[in-house]
């Protein structure tokens, strides 16, 4: 493996992260604040990182395998080290241990805070933080794409480690312009969801920041109370809107902007990811009204919301669910692990892998019953390879045993089996809130230390997808 070829790219990586770090440290000095030293020493650092490789390193013609997945995650890796720095410099709250688990989450989208007082914050850390979120949420679906038209044929294998086959059919075009697409319809989002946030009072700094976290699905917030601080249907309304959207397919949606919004709703996934949002809604309404909230519209307004926050991964609250009823709570644990649709900024195992699911049940039954038949799963009119079912199907697997293992380490710590499941299954679905202590309300502070790094590891898994990082670990060893 060419070590400077690894090194170039990643250099990338540092290079954005050095961008939004020089922001965050101009918000800082016109606020006075004091973050300015830390963010402006990262940046310097970053810069002088990422720099040096790619402009003295000249680029490969071809990548191979184990180059290509190396890049992928040495990347993600360094981004959240040199993420935790100015955690680390500007103290409070932020040991090693807690720096390390705040800048994986906010890269992976999980929102998951082990901060008791956010608003202690400087105003160039709070940007900063959710600049991260905004970063890795476009970074998880744009880096593989926009290293690939030097790859080569290993951009193929990398583009497909990162987006589900079903994800890939839905962006048919040249990697330049899927990469404009994506990218296009990202930023429009984010710069909608701010003027939408700002016309309903928000100020700008609370309505960039909350943008950021909404279309990266990632849940941080400048405020101890999340959105609930804001005690506004208007502010919810339009967040909630904005989580739907980031929680479809980029490429559908671009389709749509372009006027072809039917291409949205032929979609089986998508058709299934709004019916599942829907259905999910209107049971957790029916169980809250008269245990929870006593009316049908206080029962619609926070358990819509939260549903479709933890439903998109996004991990916003305006509600505790802690005191939510079982069958409550268990719906939000059924979207936990599921989350929103590839192509997407969302975590989980995804409504597209659920759907193949449902189809690879559907055929084996046909196949019982008539076993000399040839059949083929399809989606969208478009038969799927047997590859892809049995790879979704395995990924399922693979998933909620990693999730079982991490609830087991979990508690042999100490901590109680319900914090235990929902802590892992909310970060390995980059959801971020679960249930007791790590709430909707709450934070991770209580969580062991040891407990901490293996919930970061969940993180890095679910958001490269499992499969990116052990085929980085088996292609280490391959000779």
């Amino acid at each position: 493996m060419r070590l400077h070829i690894v090194i170039r790219y990643v250099g990338i990586i540092l290079l954005v992260n050095a961008v939004f770090l020089l922001l965050s440290a101009a918000i800082s000095f016109f606020n006075g604040d004091s973050a300015f030293f830390p963010l402006a020493y990262t940046c310097l650092i970053a810069a002088l990182f990422g720099a040096f490789p790619f402009v003295f390193v000249p680029k490969a013609k071809e990548i191979s395998n184990k180059e290509g997945f190396a890049i992928l995650v040495a990347s993600w890796l360094l981004a959240c080290l040199f993420g935790m720095v100015p955690y680390v410099m500007w103290g409070g709250e932020f040991t090693t241990t807690n720096a390390w688990f705040e800048s994986v989450s906010g890269f992976t989208t999980t929102g998951s805070s082990i901060l008791t007082n956010i608003e202690a914050l400087p105003a160039g850390l709070l940007f900063w933080r959710s600049a991260t979120h905004w970063i890795g949420g476009v970074g998880i679906i744009v880096f593989a794409l926009a290293v690939m038209p030097t790859m080569g044929k290993v951009g193929l294998a990398l583009y497909r480690t990162e987006i589900s086959p079903l994800a890939a059919m839905n962006f048919r075009l040249q990697t330049k312009k899927t990469l404009q697409m994506i990218l296009y319809v990202y930023v429009g989002l984010t710069v909608l969801e701010t003027v939408a946030l700002l016309l309903c009072g928000i100020p700008l700094f609370d309505a960039i920041n909350h943008s950021f976290a909404t279309i990266a699905t990632g849940g941080f917030s400048t405020k101890n109370l999340s959105v609930a601080h804001y005690n506004s249907i208007a502010v919810e309304t339009v967040i909630l809107i904005f989580m739907i959207l980031s929680g479809a397919n980029f490429g559908l949606l671009f389709l749509a902007v372009l006027g072809d919004i039917r291409a949205l709703f032929k979609s089986t996934v998508f058709r299934y990811y709004l019916i599942a949002l829907t259905a999910g809604t209107a049971l957790t309404v029916i169980s809250l009204q008269g245990t929870v909230y006593s009316g049908w519209a206080e029962a619609l307004r926070y358990g819509a919301f939260q549903i479709i926050s933890v439903g998109t991964s996004t991990g916003f609250a305006t509600a505790d669910t802690n005191v939510w009823p079982p069958f409550a709570q268990l719906i939000l644990i059924f979207f936990i692990l599921q989350c929103a649709c590839s192509g997407s900024t969302s975590g989980g195992i995804k409504a597209d892998r659920v759907v193949l699911l449902w189809h690879a049940v559907k055929k084996r039954i046909l196949k019982i019953e008539h076993p000399h038949a040839v059949v083929k799963a399809k989606i969208d009119y478009m038969a799927v390879d047997d590859d892809v079912l049995e790879a979704s199907l395995l990924f399922i697997i693979i998933y909620i045993g990693i999730v079982f293992i991490s609830s087991a380490l979990l508690t042999v710590m100490g901590v109680d089996i319900m914090t235990a499941f929902s802590a892992s299954a909310a970060t390995m679905g980059n959801v971020g809130p679960g249930f007791g202590p790590v709430g909707s309300i709450g934070n991770f502070a209580q969580i062991p230390e040891l407990g901490k790094w293996i919930l970061t590891g969940d993180m890095l898994l679910g958001r490269l997808e499992i499969y990116g990082i052990f085929l980085f670990i088996l292609l280490k060893f391959w000779k």
